[in-house]
This record gives structure tokens, C-alpha cells and sequence, in this order.
């Protein structure tokens, strides 16, 4: 029986793996739940519905001129001090020092709230039509990549689950295939880190539960042709729309031609 503590420490597991702060084995593991355990799929596309948004990118800050003058002296090199204008409160370095402290402080004590309260039963949770998520598996059934695409902002996060090894000078590349059609590029991905990708307005009206998605092995720019070029080593449906299959009938090996169909 599952205790509240139980279900508290699944919820955070689920957020660390949406974060893609896990190690490689308990990203397999969570990866896996997924795959098998309708909780599990629930938790993780309730925690990207919520986490998503916070990708935005951060705007560069140009420091303030004396900041490299105190790293020099800190670090006890010799180096002609500045003068130092008189301090305002834009450049007031411990009153930000302070904010920073209490933001941070704020951020934390807003997840901990979410991931504690309020303890209710579960409820079943409906993906968000403004959300489609996809679990890339390779030959093996293990998950590879697993993608997030943000409909409102026209961006897909995909974040490595499991760790591929590719010859030098090879890359990961994903391809849209929607129905019947050609694989169209979304854009060179990682194997070690998230990738954030902005989606056209072409290839957002090719999304939905009749396309997938695939993963090529190509040169480190990308396929020169426009098309997969190298071995597939991924594949996965598409869903987040109330009528989206559970499968996908007709879909080949990943170590093949590219092509989606549907029975």
C-alpha cells in the first residue's frame, strides 16, 4: 500500500525527470513507469504542463564595471582598481545579493507547496490540448528521447532519457512525420542535455496523434539532403488530444526507411 510519503517522493522523481536532473539509471526507470504504468505517463505530463512554461529564456545582465575588479582582488592578482562611481541602488551589489536570496528562497517554497498540498486522491488528468508529449523508444523498447511540444509558445523540449553512443563526427537528428507524407526536419537534438526547438507554423498544423516523431543518425550539421540519411534509432507516437490512439498500427523497425502509416 502506498503511503502519502510514497506518492510525495513519486511526484518529485516525476518533476526531477521532466527537469532532466536524474542520472541515467533513474531516468531509465522513470522512463520505463512510463511506459507501463498509466500513473506514471499521468504524473509526468501533468508536471511538463507545469514546468514547461518555465523555459523561457533568460535576457544576458551586463555587470556592473567594478565587479571584475573585485574578482581580481579576491583572487589576489594585481590589476589597476577603477574608480568606483558612487553606489545607487541599481548598483547596490548586497541589495540584489538579498533579493536573489529571498527569490530563490520563494521559487523553493513554491514547489514544495505544490508537491505537498493539498494531499487529495488522485484524480485521472487530462492532458491539455495545448501540450502533445512523445516517447521516442528504440529497438530495444528502451526510451531514448521524450519530447514536450508547447502549442501556445511553438516550441518542443526534448529531453534525453537514455544515453546513446554515436560514432565521431555523428549527430541525433529529428523528423516530423505526419501521415502518409515525407519526414520533415525539426532540428539537430543532444544526447546529453535538453534542446529547446522553435516550430514553424507549417510544421505545427502537421502535428497530432496521426504523425510521429523519429530520431536519424546524421552528419553534425544536419542531413545534407533534407532527408534521413543515416540509421533511425527512434521512434514514437504523438499524443495530447482527447481522441489520440494508444498505438500506432503499421510502424516499421526504427532501423529502417522512414515512413508513418496507419492501418
Amino acid at each position: 500500500m502506498n503511503t502519502a510519503a510514497d506518492n510525495d517522493d513519486d511526484s518529485l522523481r516525476y518533476a526531477e525527470y521532466v527537469l532532466g536532473v536524474l542520472d541515467a539509471d533513474a531516468r531509465a526507470a522513470v522512463a520505463q513507469e512510463i511506459q507501463t504504468t498509466d500513473e506514471a505517463a499521468a504524473a509526468v505530463a501533468l508536471w511538463q504542463r507545469r514546468l514547461t512554461p518555465l523555459a523561457q529564456e533568460v535576457a544576458a545582465v551586463e555587470p556592473a564595471a567594478y565587479v571584475w575588479a573585485r574578482i581580481l582582488s579576491a583572487l589576489q592578482l594585481s590589476a589597476p582598481a577603477p574608480v568606483q562611481p558612487r553606489k545607487g541602488l541599481w548598483d547596490n551589489l548586497p541589495l540584489w545579493h538579498w533579493i536573489g536570496i529571498g527569490a530563490s528562497f520563494v521559487a523553493a517554497a513554491s514547489i514544495v507547496l505544490m508537491v505537498t498540498y493539498p494531499r487529495l486522491p488522485p484524480a485521472p488528468v487530462t492532458v491539455s490540448v495545448g501540450y502533445m508529449v512523445s516517447a521516442i523508444q528504440q529497438d530495444n523498447g528502451v526510451t531514448g528521447w521524450t519530447a514536450t511540444m508547447d502549442l501556445q509558445h511553438s516550441r518542443m523540449v526534448v529531453v534525453p532519457a537514455t544515453p546513446v553512443v554515436l560514432a565521431q563526427g555523428r549527430a541525433p537528428e529529428l523528423w516530423l512525420i505526419p501521415v502518409g507524407q515525407k519526414p520533415i526536419s525539426v532540428g539537430m537534438i543532444t544526447r546529453e542535455k535538453p534542446t529547446t526547438l522553435a516550430l514553424a507554423p507549417a510544421l505545427l498544423a502537421q502535428l497530432g496523434p496521426t504523425a510521429m516523431l523519429a530520431v536519424s543518425v546524421e552528419p553534425v550539421g544536419g542531413s545534407p539532403t533534407g532527408q534521413p540519411t543515416g540509421p533511425v534509432i527512434g521512434k514514437g507516437a504523438i499524443s495530447g488530444s482527447p481522441d489520440a490512439p494508444q498505438k500506432t498500427a503499421g510502424v516499421p523497425s526504427t532501423h529502417g526507411h522512414l515512413e508513418h502509416t496507419t492501418a
